[in-house]
């Protein structure tokens, strides 16, 4: 089977359970909506982080530290996705007419 890749456009997020990407960002997105989606992201993980390393470690199993672990993960993947992406518009050279 041909996989099919989503236009110029539209660039793949990062992701390790598809083997198709399903969420992809809009590189010609304004860059003020970029950057809110790296904020929102960026701002929940820390606050996150910040509440579980004020949490005593003994109070929660194995499994909810993976878990913590795997969505601070997710979010900061997230988070680095589309800082490439406006690092890509940032640097490109603007177009002389």
């Amino acid at each position: 089977m041909t996989k099919k890749h989503p236009p110029h456009r539209f660039i793949p997020m990062s992701q390790f359970a598809t083997d198709y990407p399903v969420l992809v960002i809009d590189r010609d997105a304004p860059i003020r909506e970029l950057h809110n989606c790296v904020s929102e992201r960026l701002n929940a993980v820390l606050q996150y982080l910040n509440l579980m390393a004020c949490t005593s470690l003994p109070d929660y199993a194995e499994n909810d530290i993976n878990t913590v672990t795997n969505i601070s993960r997710i979010l900061l993947q997230d988070v680095s996705d589309v800082f490439r992406v406006i690092e890509q518009r940032g640097f490109e050279i603007p177009k002389e007419y």
